[in-house]
């Protein structure tokens, strides 16, 4: 198989992911409105991140070396690695967003409920996973955004995640 049919093969390959990948996970979507009727955030993210995952592969496609595109197209759980990866650092973005340590302009903002005044309980806790939105519409496509960059870009959330490290260990050696 030369290099042409390779590419062929792999974007049909990536085609069929990504449309498994979206039914999937909007069944899932579906499915966990549909009984708690409730817009689940955290399924939102992953999914974008999903997605920004395998747009990040069709770009590359074009670039890779005849080795790794050979990888590719043998195996189907090389192309489902990039995009699942990407779905948990949209998760984790998600998290970074709500705790506060990457804020500004750029960034969403979310109605996060407050514990009860005895402080957090089960209550709490469901409240916190069913009743987390963004605060505005805005905010709504920055985090669609952000969760698409954070599956396009593998390099995004490590950096952050890094930096923050960095932060803390110089802070705490002065």
């Amino acid at each position: 198989m030369d290099r042409v049919e390779k590419v062929y093969t792999l974007t049909k390959r990536l085609i069929v992911m990504t449309a498994v990948a979206v039914l999937a996970f909007s069944a899932v979507f579906g499915i966990s409105f549909y009984f708690s009727e409730r817009f689940m955030m955290t399924w939102a993210g992953f999914l974008c991140g999903i997605i920004g995952g395998f747009v990040s592969i069709q770009q590359r496609i074009r670039k890779v070396s005849d080795e790794e595109l050979t990888l590719l197209t043998k195996s189907w759980f090389q192309i489902l690695l990039v995009p699942i990866f990407g779905g948990v650092f949209a998760l984790v973005l998600y998290c970074i967003f709500l705790s506060g340590i990457l804020s500004g302009h750029l960034f969403p903002e979310f109605f996060i409920p407050k514990p009860a005044k005895e402080g957090p309980d089960t209550s709490f806790m469901i409240a916190l996973f069913t009743q987390t939105y963004p605060s505005t519409g805005e905010d709504f496509a920055k985090f669609l955004f952000w969760s698409f960059v954070a599956g396009f870009s593998e390099r995004f959330v490590p950096q952050i995640i890094s930096n923050v490290t960095n932060s803390v260990s110089d802070k705490s050696d002065s």
